[in-house]
Formats: C-alpha cells, sequence, structure tokens
C-alpha cells in the first residue's frame, strides 16, 4: 500500500523530532538508525527513503531542536531586554537542563559528536548557535554592534560551558556551583 505525501511528511518529522531527543540522550554513537526508527514507532527499513545517512538525520534535527530554542528565546524578546535575558539565564542555567539534556540545548548535548562529523551536522549546528547568539546580541548592552556582538559570544558559550562542565563533574555540589556562578556572572 503507497503510503501518502502527507503521511510520509509526517513520518519524517516524527522521526526528525524522536532522533533530535534521542540524540541528545544518548549522544550520536550511542543509539542505532534501528532504535532511533523504534522510538519512532517505525521499521528501521523504511529509514534509507528519508535520509541519506545517520549523519544526515544528525544534521537536521539538531537543527529542529535548535529552531524550536530559537523560538523560545525569540518569544522573551517582547518582554524586554532585562526579562528576556533573565528567561533565557534561568531556563538554561538549572539543574531541569543539566540533568536532561534529552530535553535541552542541542550544542550542550551535541557539540563534541559534531565536531567529529561532516560539514552538513557541522553546518546545521553553527546555524542553530549563530541564531541564539544573535538573539542575546539583541538582549545586550553596550555602545555599539561588535561591543554587543562580543558580549553575546561570549555569554552564550560560558552558559554552554557552564552545562557542559556540571554535567561532566560527580559532585553535585560543585556542579550546582557553576551553574549559578555562571548565571550571576552574566550580564542581564
Amino acid at each position: 500500500m503507497k503510503v501518502s505525501r502527507e503521511q510520509v511528511a509526517l513520518n519524517r518529522e516524527r522521526i526528525v523530532e524522536t532522533a533530535a531527543r534521542l540524540f541528545r540522550e544518548k549522544g550520536y554513537d550511542g543509539i542505532g538508525v534501528a532504535d532511533l526508527m523504534k522510538g519512532a514507532g517505525l521499521t528501521h527499513g523504511g529509514f534509507y527513503g528519508h535520509f541519506d545517512s545517520k549523519e544526515d538525520l544528525l544534521a537536521e534535527a539538531a537543527a529542529h531542536a535548535l529552531k524550536k530554542s530559537v523560538e523560545r528565546w525569540e518569544g522573551y524578546l517582547s518582554a524586554g531586554p532585562d526579562a528576556a535575558l533573565e528567561k533565557i539565564y534561568d531556563g538554561y542555567l538549572n539543574e531541569q537542563h543539566r540533568d536532561h539534556p534529552e530535553l535541552g540545548c542541542a550544542v550542550t548535548a551535541l557539540g563534541p559528536d559534531v565536531a567529529r562529523l561532516g560539514s552538513k551536522a557541522r553546518h546545521a549546528m553553527t546555524e542553530g548557535a549563530r541564531s541564539q547568539m544573535a538573539i542575546l546580541e539583541q538582549l545586550m548592552p553596550g555602545a555599539d554592534a561588535a561591543e554587543r556582538r562580543k558580549q553575546a559570544l561570549a555569554n552564550y558559550a560560558a552558559m554552554v560551558g557552564a552545562i557542559v562542565l556540571s554535567r561532566a563533574v560527580d559532585d553535585e555540589a560543585l556542579s550546582l556551583e557553576v551553574l549559578e556562578a555562571v548565571k550571576a556572572a552574566l550580564p542581564g
């Protein structure tokens, strides 16, 4: 039985959403195509009808996850710079984000994996991170665009680093201390 175009599009969307979650949770090497497809409720055989490779799926899944983060951050802009920054920092630098990479930022969960992959995955990560940094840039104080950009890049790197480090250490108190220290150090 032939599947309609609409169903093909829905299946692809389900695969991408499932992959975005599972790749962030388990890492690129932590899950195979068969388990990704099973998680999406589809058969392994259908994978190559949608994607050329697992890496292609990762690129699309990372782009999807980062797009959702960007949309959320854009929704904060109407609250004004101070309130928007507070929402971004509070939403990013917390235990929930630390403990649930499958629901969090693709950069913190997949950055090291993507750095070892090809240009498609790296490009998707670059564009998503660039979009997040552009939102931060809009919110930074500063005399000119160059200063706001420098602050946005530094703040973004600090946020990403704080989550990575807070996940890596085995000392709960230190992990929380990292998150709180970075949050307190960020302007906003």
